[in-house]
């Protein structure tokens, strides 16, 4: 027979489904819209255009994902209402449209994090071109800055995240810049690491920068996909975290190497250096 349905906890509590918050604002009234949410299962990430001399970096491609946009011609119902309340003859007025500005920002973020570097690029004659500039990445990714919310909200580890005020009505209100307390720095830049951060992939070294502050949505390295080959063909081979043991807690520090049947150690700068597809990464929990 058929297969039963998948029961409604099992999708929300899927490991790699997270959300995405969409907020419009108008530039002429900056009236905001009501917030819309919208789920995923991977980010994927375009590859902004390189500046010359400055490496390519994750938070890059995060930055640029997140980046607000002008979208133009957009009725605005706060515009339409200001401009009926003007007229005292009570005639019918066209709906005003003006220009919003929409930004992006992760609603919630999933256990499992899967990002997809686009690699596929258009030349001016309309040919496919694979992109095969290096991203840098890390072996932890702070999310926290692409995190959504509202303002006055400190979040906490320990408060469900589907609890954020507005989030089921539409009518949380406009998103913050990154949120640092008064007197704290943020961690590092996602891909542009010290060489200190290597020396120790089993754990993350807060004690070592005593003045930052811990974030709250950390991941660690988990997997890297890499293609070989150009736009037609190619091959993929992975990258892996060893399998931990079985009633070990620790996350295994030895990586490695996969391409169909062949296996092989692989060393953490190995996985660094790497032209990435598709990366992995889980929450680290919170301690």
């Amino acid at each position: 027979g058929s297969l039963p349905p998948v029961s409604s906890h099992w999708k929300s509590q899927h490991p790699f489904h997270g959300r995405l918050t969409s907020n419009m604002v108008c530039k002429h009234c900056e009236h905001q819209s009501p917030v819309r949410f919208d789920t995923f299962d991977s980010l994927s990430l375009s590859i902004p255009a390189a500046v010359w001399g400055r490496p390519m970096t994750l938070d890059h491609c995060l930055h640029h994902f997140i980046s607000s946009e002008s979208v133009k011609d957009v009725v605005c119902d706060n515009c339409t209402k200001i401009q009926a309340e003007r007229i005292l003859n009570g005639q019918s007025i066209e709906n005003q449209r003006t220009t919003f500005v929409k930004q992006l920002k992760l609603g919630k973020l999933p256990q499992c994090l899967c990002i997809h570097l686009q690699r596929l690029s258009w030349s001016s004659q309309g040919t496919p071109l694979k992109r095969h500039e290096h991203v840098q990445f890390s072996e932890f990714l702070v999310m926290d800055i692409y995190k959504y919310r509202v303002p006055g909200h400190r979040s906490s580890p320990h408060i469900p995240e589907e609890t954020t005020p507005g989030a089921r009505d539409g009518t949380a209100v406009k998103p913050p810049e990154a949120e640092q307390p008064p007197g704290t720095k943020p961690l590092f830049m996602n891909g542009a690491s010290s060489s200190s951060f290597l020396m120790s992939p089993g754990t993350f070294p807060l004690a070592a920068f005593p003045e930052c502050s811990p974030p709250l949505y950390l991941y660690r390295l988990m997997a890297v996909v890499v293609h070989h080959g150009d736009m037609h063909s190619g091959h993929f081979v992975t990258y892996r975290r060893s399998p931990c043991p079985r009633g070990a807690l620790a996350v295994p520090p030895q990586w490695l190497w996969v391409s169909d049947d062949s296996v092989r150690r692989a060393s953490l700068q190995e996985v660094l250096a790497a032209s990435a597809y598709l990366l992995f990464y889980e929450r680290v929990p919170s301690r």
